[in-house]
């Protein structure tokens, strides 16, 4: 049943309609959207260009400021110091380094960095730039794959780069002399590299040098190549006269190594990276090392002063070695300290005496290499070392072998270590035995007791001579007074008369002159005068040769029909006298 209106319950209060406003955003918001987004999208393009953090310490920070300082590669930026701190043990600076993304490759295990300031050195004067801008810090990239934070920086720049091309070899060195890091590398006097590290020898007696070659010059160093001290100026002395060498200016201030392949070498390929070469003095030794060195040793009884460890050895004259060491030793027999001699020497100088000697060697203690297989030969032939003077301005000296003539045989121990040459007393070193035994004559003549009898004697006859002049002057005056009185006389009486003689004598000489002249009538007759005396002594003749044959006619007398044959008689003379009988 339906219920009716009137008796429903009156209805309750209803709930109130809210109506929700609409979002309306207001544009007071967008500057701080805009603003984020800005914000964020500087930040990742700032997270973007941030690279790797590494630590480099270095032994000081001198120069080096945090948020300021730069690390540069070929000048270009590519990070910043953000922090400087101390090492734990104090000992090292920690600088912190911000570098930018594309420094990747400088986190590389194998990087380098330095402090770039200013520098004189071997190569010269660097880092003048940062007298300006400060110092900055170098990088170079590593070509390793492995990345690392931590890196111990360098204190000096590297003296190459890891991709420049050449090939390092070591050299060995008694003494690193005025070398250093950066000098230069000659190879005919043309800069091929430098030295780039320098240590002490793992035994302490030399210092091992790394040395870099550029290409492509590097392939001219072979087996044969010798390297030698280029540094400063070599002034040397000889017989035609005073040599000056050097390689360059850069050389006698910074120091340099020269190299250069032997005149007779044989090699043409390239050394192999790191091999080990020997350092010499100078480029005479280095000339004269040529092959495998053998050591030898020799005792001289006299002095050598003058003789210093590098003096050539020559043999025949040419250079075959040089001196190692110089030391005295003691004689018990003769109670005399003889001085002994080492000396490296390259039996190759002897040309083909060698080789023939390789060809039939004598073995020796099983080694067949031992130099005394060589030497005994030469030694038996009369092989003998003297010490001689190479300048008497400097009184250097020099080992000089040669075959002795005349030479007394000698023990030679060919398997000694190392053999031991005989030695002879040099020709200097006899003439001073010489001046010194003459000395000692002189020494021993009584000059004192004869200067004394010397000056007795000569004070003897000054008072003779005084003596002398007393007596003798004033009568020797006179008779020179008397002498010169007499000449006067003579002169006065005898140079009139003897004048009067020269005048007439002139007279006479003329007056002959006139005889002889040759139309003069004395002359003509004095010729017809000759011609008579011959035909007279012709007629003697004649006579002589008639009465030869008929003596009778001395008695009998001429008979006018017994006449000579050929008598006739003479139109200028008698007609008694005979005359030549008519052919």
């Amino acid at each position: 049943m339906a219920e009716h209106p009137d008796s429903l319950p009156p209805p309750g209060p209803s709930k109130p309609i809210i109506k929700r406003p609409r979002f309306a955003p207001s544009w007071v918001w967008v500057v701080p959207i805009v603003a984020a987004l800005v914000g964020i999208s500087m930040l990742i393009q700032s997270q973007k260009r941030v690279g790797p953090k590494i630590t480099v310490s270095f032994l000081t920070g001198d120069g080096l400021t945090a948020n300021k300082t730069e690390v540069r590669y070929k000048n270009v930026v590519i990070g910043k110091v953000s922090a400087i701190n101390l090492h734990e043990d104090r000992s090292r600076v920690d600088v912190e380094i911000a570098l930018v993304a594309s420094a990747d490759p400088f986190a590389a295990a194998d990087s380098r960095f330095w402090v770039v300031r200013p520098r004189i050195g071997a190569a010269g004067i660097s880092g003048l730039d940062t007298l300006f801008s400060g110092a900055f810090i170098g990088a170079e990239a590593g070509e390793a794959k492995e990345t690392q934070k931590q890196f111990v920086g360098l204190e000096n720049p590297p003296p190459i780069t890891f991709r420049e091309q050449g090939t390092r070899y070591e050299l060995h060195s008694d003494t690193l002399g005025s070398l250093d890091v950066g000098s230069g590398l000659y190879y005919r006097r043309i800069l091929v590299g430098q030295v780039v590290s320098y240590s002490l020898s793992p035994d302490g007696k030399g210092v091992d040098l790394q040395v870099f070659v550029n290409a492509p010059q590097d392939k001219f160093v072979t087996e044969d190549t010798r390297f030698w001290n280029a540094s400063g100026v070599d002034v040397s002395l000889g017989a035609d006269g005073m040599k000056i060498s050097t390689e360059s200016l850069a050389s006698i201030l910074a120091g340099g190594v020269a190299f250069l392949e032997t005149k007779y070498g044989t090699a043409v390929e390239q050394s192999k990276a790191g091999k080990k070469f020997t350092l010499f003095v100078d480029q005479d030794a280095a000339d004269a090392a040529n092959g495998a060195p053998h050591y030898i040793r020799m005792r001289f009884d006299q002095p050598l002063r003058g003789l210093t460890v590098g003096a050539p050895v020559e043999f025949h004259g040419v250079n075959i070695g040089q001196v190692a060491s110089i030391d005295l030793d003691y004689d018990m027999v003769t109670q005399k300290f003889p001085t002994l001699v080492g000396a490296v020497i390259y039996p190759n100088k002897l040309g083909e005496f060698y080789q023939e000697i390789i060809k039939n060697p004598l073995v020796i203690s099983g080694r067949q290499g031992h130099p005394g297989w060589l030497l005994s030969k030469l030694v038996a032939q009369g092989l003998r070392a003297q010490a001689k003077t190479g300048s008497l301005l400097t009184g250097q000296l020099y080992v000089s072998m040669d075959i002795a003539a005349n030479a007394k045989p000698v023990i030679f121990d060919p398997a000694s270590q190392p053999p031991e040459i005989p030695t002879i007393e040099g020709g200097f070193d006899k003439l001073q035995d010489q001046l010194q035994a003459t000395v000692e004559k002189i020494s021993k003549i009584p000059l004192d007791k004869i200067g004394i009898n010397l000056n007795s004697g000569l004070e003897e006859a000054r008072v003779a001579l005084h003596q002398v002049n007393a007596s003798l002057l004033p009568n020797l005056h006179a008779t020179l007074k008397d002498t010169d009185a007499a000449v006067k006389d003579i002169n006065a009486a005898v140079l009139p008369e003897l004048h009067d003689a020269l005048v007439e004598t002139r007279k006479a000489m003329a007056l002959t002159n006139g005889i002889l002249a040759e139309d003069s009538a004395p002359r003509q007759e004095v010729g017809e005068l000759l011609e008579e005396t011959s035909r007279a002594a012709r007629s003697v003749r004649v006579l002589t040769d008639f009465l030869a044959r008929h003596p009778e006619a001395l008695v009998r007398g001429r008979v006018k029909d017994r006449q000579p044959d050929g008598y006739q008689a003479s139109p200028s003379y008698s007609r008694d006298i005979p005359q030549e009988p008519t052919p």
